[in-house]
């Protein structure tokens, strides 16, 4: 079993590209010997998604195959011959969805996607069948298991962007300080940890997980604060030098 895994996992190998990683799995749901669990990676094209259902099947579940495999995908994509420099004209949504044998669940997975506007992102719910019909209540635990991932997906990505954010306020506010210290003078510089504002080293954003969010949010605001105040303070110093 274990030869076999990586036969498959070698077919998805290629040259300086790394394999795909889930951005997120959701607990299991078990129910009369069936097992229900989703999974969402990042997808940027139809083609990119339909590959990580196969290396799901085929490499992550090789050494235990599941029932069905239901997935559906949402891609924004850059029209033909459209550059996207002309907004959001220039793009169109490619949605698509396979049930593997376990009808109009597919079309299910598309739905919650829908309803939490994932985008660019397949995800995958896989079933282990464990002999017992569950009637409806096979698409109220793929539901669930979607939706959890989902979810997840959102917040990492709004994460991201704290992130980016971030970066780009820290340099905003170093390169103000650093102006700040310049017009204060030698003995007001902002490494002096009497001044006003004195600096503070950035925290370590790439540790941080989904559960930072709210912190990443409120250091966004106060970043955006910190800079407000020394503009501020960068034009009074500038006004009273030309007084």
């Amino acid at each position: 079993m274990a030869e076999s895994k990586v036969s498959n996992l070698d077919s998805f190998v290629q040259r300086n590209r790394p394999l795909p990683e889930p951005k997120a799995i959701s607990q299991e749901i078990r129910d009369r010997s069936s097992t229900f669990v989703a999974t969402i990676f990042s997808a940027a094209t139809p083609e990119e998604a339909k590959s990580h259902v196969q290396y799901l099947r085929k490499v992550l579940h090789a050494s235990r195959p599941a029932t069905h495999e239901i997935s559906a995908y949402r891609c924004m994509m850059l029209k033909p011959d459209k550059t996207g420099l002309a907004g959001p004209d220039d793009f169109e949504l490619k949605t698509g969805y396979e049930d593997d044998g376990e009808q109009w669940a597919g079309i299910k997975v598309l739905k919650v996607m829908e309803s939490l506007a994932v985008l660019d992102a397949v995800v995958i719910c896989s079933r282990w069948y464990g002999g017992i019909m569950l009637g409806s209540a096979r698409f109220s635990h793929i539901e669930t298991c979607v939706a959890e991932v989902c979810h997840t997906f959102k917040s990492k990505q709004e994460l991201e962007d704290c992130i980016a954010m971030l970066s780009t306020l820290d340099d905003i506010l170093k390169q103000l300080r650093d102006e700040l210290a310049l017009l204060s003078g030698p003995l007001t510089s902002s490494n002096d940890d009497s001044s006003p504002h004195p600096r503070v080293k950035p925290p370590d954003y790439t540790l941080w997980t989904e559960l930072d969010l709210p912190k990443a949010k409120r250091l966004v605001t106060a970043r955006e604060k910190a800079i407000a105040s020394v503009k501020n303070m960068i034009a009074k110093r500038r006004g009273s030098q030309r007084g």
